[in-house]
């Protein structure tokens, strides 16, 4: 069987363009032959195969971090110790991920009244590019760069956009890949980790 790979639209691996591109120490990418990009996606740890990767922090202590705020101070995830907290990783060449940070901003506007604290990090390599993108999609949550790629790589991330729901207490209870227009599933989860008393009482611990 013979494949050919032409650049971009023809990408389909199940790993996104922006990511790979993101991640990798250069600004550009050549298309390469088959064997070259199976060989470069397993190097990188992003090849289909192991797909489950993301899925192995579920019920894991969520990596700590501290990135600088396109607008204000820079944020670290542990100050926010005994809130629940969404982390949605984005890239300006993302296609959905407009889509999700604005229902992202729904949900934080409904809910950050009880508590909740969402966290927007960028995957970009171009930071002109990202500060564009951030003018162009205001939030009334930070939105956060990551040129060094350290969280997304702490965060195993392989597609984009990827949404992390971490408890009260700092451990990541969900997952999303993708964006999936209408899914009630986050509404469910966010009021869950809002209404867990365990874990409210495990921060609390924690932080005295």
């Amino acid at each position: 069987m013979h494949f050919r790979f032409r650049c971009r639209d023809r990408f389909t691996n199940h790993v996104k363009w922006e990511v790979m591109t993101a991640i990798l120490p250069t600004r550009r990418v050549r298309c390469i032959g088959r064997r070259g990009l199976l060989l470069l996606l397993a190097l990188l740890g992003l090849c289909p195969v192991v797909r489950a990767a993301p899925q192995a922090l579920l019920g894991q202590g969520a990596p700590d971090f501290a990135l600088a705020a396109y607008a204000g101070d820079n944020v670290r995830l542990s100050e926010f110790l005994g809130q629940p907290v969404i982390i949605a990783f984005w890239g300006s060449s993302c296609s959905v991920c407009a889509a999700q940070l604005a229902r992202l901003d729904r949900l934080y506007q409904t809910y950050r009244s009880s508590g909740l604290v969402v966290l927007a990090v960028s995957v970009d390599d171009d930071m002109q590019r990202a500060d564009r993108y951030a003018r162009a999609h205001r939030m009334h949550y930070p939105l956060l760069l990551d040129p060094a790629k350290q969280v997304s790589r702490a965060y195993q991330i392989d597609r984009l956009p990827t949404t992390v729901l971490i408890d009260r207490s700092g451990v990541i209870r969900y997952l999303h890949d993708g964006y999936r227009a209408n899914d009630p599933s986050y509404v469910a989860q966010i009021r869950a980790l809002l209404d867990d008393q365990d874990s409210l009482r495990s921060a609390s611990v924690l932080t005295h």
